[in-house]
């Protein structure tokens, strides 16, 4: 009794300062008003909407009755909460790095959370990359070798891969797939903080373009540092057994040969696909989840675990489909001077060589095996990581 006292009087002084011309009646204008005061500039329509899901009696206005029975059943307490639901979470590991980094709230800093969920995310994304390694040499070896002369289908990519070097030789490359993932998480994550702080205005507030133009700016930054690891595990990946003893003896190999510029080849397509995937990911997803806020959202707005996943994966696969061609000149490049008696080409003169004797098609070779490991690979991250939250004690 006392608490719903205490609630009322909270709400009576709430909807008292919003009643600007004392009518007992909240209308449209009013919120708009008050919104501005706190800085928030919204239109006439959106404070109709925001009233029409409080109105019970269908006058587009709120009185006084409307407005506490609203919010005495639907206590606006757990806003951060419905915010950590939505998050879109890089933790759904698909292989690819092109994600903007999480966001962490100050709490989250101030409680070390943050390094928890980053550390979390990383084991998760090794056991995740490891469990769909032999799917992802599959993509790399169709990306450089297949062609219209040369078909390789998903049955004759593994029978090859089999014959060629037994069942170890499915995860060549993973190691360094694995290894990358730890410094670039934690350069993106170091940058994205930096890039924040100079995008943001005089009271340290950052909009949304700000904000996705530093996720950007820090993939690229995370990218370039560890963009060799990058080549050592496209040429792993692409190597016949017995070529390489391990990661060290390929760097060595490649150093030698061909000089410390073969390190950044498939630099720039790289880059580029940056944009694209990350653009295309955060607007599907957003696209995703507001939908489902306006039509299945009803007794919460905590959407569960399966239509968080759908949203993640279906948001990740679109922004891959969309930088796909990019990913596959940028593996092309990489492996060049692996493939016997290939020509050096770059960017545009190997994209015009692709398209001219195969089509757009030939952009999309290797994507079949690349989604078949999004499920898994969503599946896996997702199951680890929450195990991993379990053990460090984070809700």
């Amino acid at each position: 009794m006392q608490y719903l006292k205490d609630h009322e009087k909270k709400m009576k002084l709430a909807f008292k300062s919003l009643d600007k011309n004392n009518d007992g009646k909240i209308e449209a204008s009013e919120v708009v008003q008050a919104l501005k005061i706190l800085g928030i500039n919204i239109s006439e329509h959106q404070a109709e909407k925001i009233l029409q899901s409080i109105d019970a009696d269908g006058t587009m206005t709120v009185d006084w009755n409307e407005w506490r029975d609203h919010f005495m059943f639907n206590p606006a307490t757990d806003i951060e909460d419905i915010i950590r639901y939505w998050k879109h979470s890089t933790v759904l590991d698909i292989g690819d790095s092109l994600t903007i980094p999480d966001e962490f709230t100050e709490e989250e800093k101030k409680s070390g959370q943050w390094w928890k969920q980053l550390l979390s995310g990383g084991v998760a994304g090794a056991v995740s990359r490891t469990g769909t390694a032999p799917l992802d040499r599959l993509k790399v070896m169709m990306q450089v070798h297949s062609s219209k002369s040369n078909k390789m289908n998903i049955v004759d990519g593994f029978k090859q891969m089999l014959k060629e070097g037994g069942i170890r030789s499915l995860w060549r490359g993973n190691g360094v797939n694995v290894v990358k993932i730890a410094p670039e998480t934690a350069i993106k994550f170091w940058a994205y903080e930096q890039y924040k702080k100079l995008f943001a205005n005089k009271d340290g507030k950052i909009g949304m373009i700000e904000r996705f133009i530093s996720g950007s700016l820090a993939g690229a930054t995370a990218q370039t540092s560890i963009y060799p690891m990058e080549v050592l595990k496209t040429r792993l990946a692409v190597g016949k057994t017995g070529q390489y003893s391990g990661m060290f003896d390929c760097a060595k190999k490649i150093l030698k040969r061909e000089g410390v510029k073969a390190f950044y080849k498939g630099y720039i397509p790289n880059i580029l696909g940056i944009i694209p995937y990350a653009g295309i990911d955060l607007a599907v997803y957003e696209a995703l989840k507001n939908t489902w806020l306006e039509h299945y959202a009803s007794d919460s707005a905590n959407p569960g675990v399966l239509v968080l996943l759908g949203c993640g994966t279906a948001s990740s696969t679109c922004g891959q489909l969309a930088s796909y061609p990019l990913a596959l000149i940028r593996t092309r490049m990489q492996a060049q001077a692996s493939v016997e008696g290939a020509p050096q080409l770059n960017m545009v003169a190997l994209f015009q060589k692709i398209i001219s004797a195969e089509g757009v098609q030939g952009l999309y070779r290797g994507i079949t095996p690349n989604f078949m490991k999004v499920l898994p690979a969503v599946s896996i991250s997702y199951v680890v990581y929450e195990k991993m939250k379990q053990n460090f004690g984070i809700a």
